[in-house]
């Protein structure tokens, strides 16, 4: 019997999960369980790099994660489902690496760049900021993950990991291998304003919300601008209700909607009802699964325990491994 090939994955825990989160990353994982030994995460730890002044909702918002992913379809009898910080080994293996990682390694990070200037609200002038894929590399290597699934601007993110891998193997011998990035498709889901789909730009439909919530949030969406009343011609190529009826609708809506709005045979209210209601009945199955496991928080927690037990050991085996290659 072939050995499954191992993955590792994580989330930071900043706020319910969305549709863009659904039709991102966690469509994708849903998937490779059939193929892979899937190690999924929750991080909390990586949540502190941005959030180190107020992480009272950390918690609770990896709670949230937690449900959302049972609800969504990750599944522990086929997934290693945990929490960053109930793995102190984590740290340990962040620590060592930190020592032989050079600082123009982190410097020349894209992300790091990226983000200094998207969040220049926060002071991210830290060390942890600075030294994140490191930690990064430690939650993957830890594991020995064969591959981490991302999007291509995910890609130096891995590359990293394998440098740090590499420079360690070098330094003291072979214990890792250099994971490879395993590139998925990541759709753009744009938000109710058009715009990326994003808690921050608070233009979200999240994972639990209600079909009324979500009702009420479609009523809302931005159309076409140029259609004024209702009897003037629309433009669907402009339109972002007909952006969402092209993932939610069948063919036959679509190509309806499509002739029906250029003619102003239909209305934005009336495109709006349909697609609302078959958005509705596609996130039904995920909102009704999330409301098992919300009633149940002692189930989800003993999930997510037994989960970081499975990940525990196989942490311990390579802690072990390296405090034998570097001597200490």
């Amino acid at each position: 019997m072939t050995k499954k090939k191992r993955i590792l994955s994580g989330m930071r825990p900043t706020g319910p999960l969305h549709l863009g989160n659904l039709h991102g990353a966690l469509s994708n994982w849903i998937k490779m369980q059939e193929e892979y030994d899937c190690f999924f995460f929750i991080a909390d730890w990586h949540a502190l790099t941005s959030d180190y002044e107020k992480t009272g909702k950390i918690s609770l918002y990896s709670s949230e994660m937690m449900i959302d992913w049972l609800g969504a379809g990750l599944s522990p009898e086929k997934s290693s489902l945990f929490i960053q910080s109930n793995i102190k080994e984590h740290a340990e293996l962040f620590l060592i690496l930190s020592m032989i990682t050079p600082v123009p390694w982190l410097e020349r990070n894209p992300t790091y760049k990226d983000q200094i200037v998207q969040l220049s609200n926060k002071d991210l002038s830290t060390f942890g900021f600075l030294g994140y894929p490191v930690l990064q590399a430690a939650d993957i290597i830890i594991y020995k993950a064969d591959g981490v699934p991302v999007g291509v601007d995910q890609v130096p993110h891995v590359e990293i990991t394998r440098e740090i891998a590499r420079r360690f193997n070098y330094l003291y011998g072979e214990v890792f291998p250099e994971p490879k990035a395993i590139l998925t498709e990541t759709p753009k889901i744009l938000g109710l304003d058009r715009r990326k789909m994003s808690k921050s730009y608070n233009n979200a439909i999240y994972l639990s919300d209600s079909a009324k919530d979500i009702a009420t949030k479609i009523s809302r969406m931005i159309t076409d601008p140029n259609r004024a009343r209702k009897n003037d011609p629309g433009d669907p190529d402009v339109c972002n209700v007909f952006d969402f009826h092209k993932r939610y609708s069948d063919q036959n809506t679509i190509n309806t909607i499509n002739e029906e709005c250029r003619k102003a045979g239909i209305g934005c209210v009336d495109c709006k009802k349909i697609m609302s209601k078959n958005l509705i009945n596609f996130i039904k199955p995920v909102y009704e699964k999330r409301e098992y496991y919300k009633a149940k928080p002692d189930l989800v927690k003993s999930i997510f325990m037994d989960g970081s037990e499975k990940a525990r050991k196989v942490a311990r085996q390579t802690m072990a491994e390296v405090r034998e290659a570097v001597k200490i």
